[in-house]
């Protein structure tokens, strides 16, 4: 790869992660006032998953939380990296088409769901991920 690629592929690695862990820092109240708390993402998540029983919301937004900060942290340090993005590209696809269901594709589109996708498969179709775990271990 060469040096652009690297430095893309650093990029997508960091902006997916920033976005995957700012919202669980968000749902957890490390963002102070900003933000959303925990009950607030409950209501979210049922209003998202109105098709699905209310006896699953929770579980559903415990799981989304802990696979978005595995997947932060996993992105941001950049181990597995191909394997990730890849499940982080469908899970945020899972996301945008759970929220197009729920209130019509202006909603994901507004929160840029779709492009979160596609950056995650971008990332998944890199070649190599230097500047990672991945690295140190290939070497």
């Amino acid at each position: 790869m060469n040096t652009q690629q690297n430095i893309a592929s650093l990029l997508l690695r960091l902006a997916l992660a920033s976005g995957f862990l700012s919202a669980v820092a968000s749902r957890l109240n490390l963002w102070g006032n900003q933000s959303s708390g925990w009950q607030n993402f409950l209501s979210y998540t049922e209003q998202v998953n109105s098709f699905v029983p209310k006896a699953f919301i929770s579980p559903l937004a415990v799981t989304s939380t802990v696979l978005e900060l595995l997947l932060g942290i996993l992105l941001l340090v950049g181990y597995k990296t191909r394997y990730v993005a890849s499940f982080a590209a469908i899970l945020t696809l899972l996301f945008a088409l759970a929220m197009t269901f729920s209130f019509g594709v202006k909603e994901p589109l507004d929160y840029s769901v779709f492009v979160f996708s596609a950056a995650a498969y971008l990332l998944a179709n890199f070649p190599t991920n230097k500047w990672s775990i991945n690295q140190l271990l290939n070497q």
